[in-house]
């Protein structure tokens, strides 16, 4: 019988051996009983169960009363649950074209998700692996840019895409074009554009943390072999980084497809490229006279998204977490 007589590292003066906070964060969440967690799914379902049943029901019977009695609508309003809703969404009486908006939505949110990841899978590597000059100022303000509030920048955006952006030189009265006029606005590609921008900063800082943490030994073994830097983040970054790729796409899709504001300050009363977000909302008409449209409208641009999220959603954690924890 041996005994241990290699002396135990004692903790620095001040220092406690305490767990960390994310590790009892941990410790708290999985403590749990999951009948807890059961019922706040539930509770979170019955509004939106609530709101797919009213897409069945005609207008006297959501106005009339609650969801829950929708059996009743038939003895109290003469029908029950119709597709009449569904049929004036899809059909050529909605209004401003529900099927054009949603060929928008997705020209939308296809595009500005591409762009996106194509840019900051590049920058990305060029951050982790590539030793240059500035390397981590220049990250610093990319991912400092995170904090530029959307609502803020919309107007001058869309005067720059109207306009350009010029700066007017005093002492020499001379007038310098910083950006172009692009004469975008009202168009898609402002969009793409707007979306692209405010992309790139969370792209490139989810991407970097998950590359910036793949084995260096791969690397090393690559550049003996007489890899450069395009062949090893084609067969080797790539390859390895399809989790975080696939979560920031649902990410980006999501956002993309979602969203109404950037929609509409860029394109406007251009109604021929509205998405369909923007259309769903104009289904109630003036003064709210077809409100029971929005239901079935609401659950239509519903779908794609959660084809999109399930059939990535095995992706999804494992992308989340990457880069979260080293070795």
């Amino acid at each position: 019988m041996t005994t241990d007589t290699t002396p135990r590292a004692e903790p620095e003066w001040g220092v406690q051996e305490v767990q960390p906070l994310t590790g009892r964060v941990a410790g708290f969440l999985r403590g749990i009983p999951s009948w807890i967690l059961w019922f706040l799914v539930i509770v979170w379902t019955v509004p939106t169960l609530g709101l797919f049943i009213n897409s069945f029901r005609s207008r006297d019977a959501q106005r009339g009363s609650g969801w829950w009695l929708f059996f009743q609508d038939a003895e109290r309003y003469g029908t029950g649950l119709t597709l009449d809703n569904y049929r004036d969404v899809l059909g050529s009486e909605a209004t401003g074209g529900v099927a054009n908006g949603l060929l928008n939505s997705m020209a939308i949110a296809v595009v500005a998700t591409i762009i996106p990841i194509a840019i900051a899978a590049f920058a990305a590597y060029a951050f982790a692996w590539i030793d240059f000059r500035g390397r981590d100022g220049l990250f610093i303000f990319t991912v400092a840019l995170l904090a530029v509030p959307t609502q803020v920048s919309l107007i001058p955006l869309l005067q720059m895409y109207a306009g350009g952006a010029h700066i007017t030189l005093p002492l020499i009265d001379k007038t310098l074009t910083i950006f172009p006029d692009l004469d975008l606005a009202g168009t898609i590609p402002a969009v793409w554009l707007t979306h692209t921008g405010f992309a790139l900063p969370f792209a490139i800082f989810l991407l970097h943390n998950y590359i910036s943490g793949l084995p260096s030994d791969l690397f090393e073994s690559a550049r003996i072999d007489g890899a450069d830097h395009f062949t090893i983040f084609r067969k080797i970054v790539l390859p390895l980084s399809v989790p975080v790729l696939a979560a920031f796409t649902i990410f980006q899709f999501l956002w993309t497809w979602n969203d109404y504001l950037i929609a509409l300050t860029m394109i406007g009363g251009n109604r021929q490229n509205l998405p369909a977000t923007v259309v769903v909302a104009s289904l109630a008409g003036e003064f709210g006279l077809r409100e029971e449209l929005l239901t079935a409208g609401a659950f239509v641009i519903t779908v794609v998204p959660l084809i999109v999220f399930f059939a990535l959603q095995r992706f999804f954690v494992r992308g989340i977490t990457a880069g979260s924890v080293k070795g």
